[in-house]
């Protein structure tokens, strides 16, 4: 058979490119991991010894991951014809999974304090086991804490404002709710870090009631940093006009991040703070 009656018999081609996009080969996740690492040996020995240089270098590695992964994602997402409907669909999805994992995360933390709050014998191994250990001061639940609580609040309705503006072509109040957001988080973790420097324990002391709170907050803290940087980078964007009412999901997923981390902390303020405050009211 000629090449000619052999291309003949071939089926043709719909001349449909396929609707996937493939990433450029990448080193930031590999430095990130390491950069995930080094942090989390840096808080061990923060915690343990007192040495933060570990816990710093880590996290200016991260910053600088953060920085040059978002600046390449930022690049392809303005590429035409890389992020087609099924590509920003498998974001969506992408985002979800990733929240959704992040909610496991935090439920290990309330897992370990409820059962150390419902069953104190079972870990503390005393005669009159009690919850917070004796000697623990808890803090006043309606004081730096219900502030937090109020400008986290807050905070959900202006990104919402900033995200209702954006649909309706309103670029100023996209822009003045994303601003305003960022600086509400900006506040709320400069409140947390007054309330850690007037706690009463500390991390490395007072058994397993600190650990648990320092753990559980502290990480909340630092996805309320990572998302303040996350809604910056938007503010960024919404300025310079990258956002549309069509095309935004980059936005879209902070805001998603953002009401995550609200959520998480309204079941820390009433777990955590409210409800243990007045578990040890009631010994």
């Amino acid at each position: 058979m000629s090449i000619d009656a052999h291309a003949a018999t071939l089926p043709a081609s719909s001349g449909l490119k396929q609707p996937y996009h493939l990433v450029d080969p990448s080193i930031w996740p590999l430095i990130g991991a390491f950069s995930g690492a080094l942090t989390l040996l840096g808080i061990i020995f923060a915690a343990h010894y007192g040495n933060y240089l570990a816990l710093g270098a880590g996290l200016l590695c991260v910053f600088i991951t953060m920085f040059f992964w978002w600046r390449d994602v930022l690049r392809e997402s303005r590429t035409p014809g890389l992020h087609t409907p099924i590509v920003r669909l498998g974001l969506r999805y992408g985002m979800t999974l990733f929240i959704a994992s992040e909610v496991m995360f935090f439920v290990g933390f309330f897992w370990a304090f409820f059962h150390f709050a419902l069953f104190p014998e079972h870990v503390l191994g005393t005669d009159t086991p009690m919850w917070p250990p004796a000697g623990v001061h808890t803090f006043d639940p309606f004081h730096l804490p219900f502030l937090n609580t109020m400008i986290l609040l807050l905070s959900g309705a202006t990104v919402t404002w900033a995200h209702h503006s954006l649909l309706v072509g309103d670029r100023k109040g996209l822009v003045w709710g994303l601003g305003l957001t960022v600086l509400l988080g900006l506040s709320f973790t400069c409140f947390q870090a007054i309330e850690y420097s007037d706690a009463p324990f500390k991390f490395n002391g007072g058994g397993v009631y600190p650990s648990v709170f320092f753990l559980a907050t502290g990480f909340h803290g630092f996805h309320v940093i990572i998302g303040t940087l996350f809604l910056l980078v938007c503010w960024n964007r919404a300025r310079a006009g990258q956002f549309t009412p069509a095309r935004h999901f980059g936005f879209e997923a902070a805001a998603w991040y953002w009401h995550f981390v609200d959520v998480v902390w309204l079941f820390l303020f009433v777990a955590v703070y409210w409800w243990g405050h007045g578990v040890l009211a009631a010994e």
